[in-house]
């Protein structure tokens, strides 16, 4: 008898056969629907990356630089080795009104020293938007993450099926043996 090679292999379980055990088309089942699902889950794993790079990319339009003051001195010297410290800014929105928070800057500057921070539309204080290449790898990350996460549900789901209907299975045989097995006239063990 030849293997089976090619699409067929792929098809065997949905073959007619006068063997085939109910179990058997369950099993056939189970297999396409967690295919399915798990093909589901990537397509809703890339939409997911998608929104989350048009996001990003709306931040960059979005998101300004303005110039801000500090309004106290910064802690920290500059010789201590620390690289960027927290301290109070204040700046102007574009319309008009002033607004104070805290943004990172260098150890020791002092008050009135300006410095460049982020706001969004609203005048309010955000970090530096992505770049477009820190944004398209937050996406593929954010997609694989959610693509991995989802799929392994109806993986597992489909495993856990597949096992309870093998382990069926085998009870089912061990029951049929029992009952033909004495008909033979001899024992094994």
């Amino acid at each position: 008898m030849a293997a089976l090679r090619g699409p067929r292999a792929l098809l065997w379980r949905w073959w007619p056969n006068p063997l085939r055990r109910r179990s058997d088309r369950l099993e056939a089942w189970t297999v396409l629907a967690t295919w399915l699902l798990v093909l589901l889950a990537g397509m809703v794993a890339g939409l997911a990356a998608q929104s989350v790079e048009r996001t990003l990319a709306r931040e960059r339009v979005e998101w300004r630089p303005v110039p801000a003051l500090l309004t106290e001195r910064a802690p920290g010297t500059r010789e201590a080795g620390v690289e960027r410290v927290w301290a109070k800014v204040r700046w102007t929105a574009p319309d008009g009104s002033a607004h104070e928070g805290q943004t990172r800057v260098d150890p020791g500057s002092t008050a009135g020293t300006p410095v460049t921070v982020w706001t969004d539309p609203d005048g309010l204080l955000v970090t530096r938007p992505a770049t477009e290449a820190q944004a398209a790898l937050r996406a593929a990350m954010i997609g694989i993450l959610i693509g991995v996460s989802a799929a392994a549900v109806p993986f597992a789901g489909g495993r856990v099926v597949r096992g309870r209907l093998e382990r069926r299975r085998m009870d089912q045989w061990d029951t049929e043996w029992e009952r033909v097995g004495p008909q033979w006239g001899w024992k094994t063990g």
